[in-house]
C-alpha cells in the first residue's frame, strides 16, 4: 500500500483514539470508550511503520499534514461543525509542507 494509504489509516485511528478519550473526559462518557480508544491508538501507532521512509522522523513529520488535514475533516464529518477558510488554508498548507517532507529529492 501507498504512504497515502498508510497515513490515512493512521490518522483514522490516531483521531478515532484520541476521541474516546476526548468522549470519556468532555463528554461524560463512560470509562469503557478508553477501551477501543487505547487499541485504536496501538493500531495508529502500528500503522505508522508501514510507511516506506528512511527514517521514522521523516515519516512522523509527513504524517502531520495529513493529521491535521483528517482532523479538520473530521471536525466537519463527524462534529458537524463545517471548517472555515482558515482551516482549508492551513490544511493545505500543511499538505504541501508534508508532500515536500515526504518526496523531496534527497542527496545520496
Amino acid at each position: 500500500m501507498a504512504a497515502i494509504g498508510w497515513y490515512i489509516i493512521a490518522a483514522l485511528g490516531e483521531i478515532g483514539g484520541c476521541f474516546a478519550f476526548w468522549a470519556w473526559v468532555r463528554l461524560g462518557r463512560s470509562a469503557w470508550w478508553l477501551i477501543p480508544g487505547m487499541a485504536s491508538l496501538a493500531f495508529f501507532a502500528f500503522a505508522l511503520t508501514r510507511v516506506e521512509a528512511d527514517f521514522a522522523g521523516r515519516a512522523y513529520a509527513a504524517y502531520g499534514g495529513v493529521y491535521i488535514t483528517a482532523s479538520i475533516l473530521w471536525l466537519w464529518v463527524v462534529e458537524r461543525q463545517p471548517p472555515d477558510r482558515w482551516d482549508l488554508i492551513g490544511s493545505a498548507v500543511a499538505l504541501l509542507g508534508a508532500a515536500i517532507i515526504l518526496f523531496g529529492p534527497r542527496a545520496a
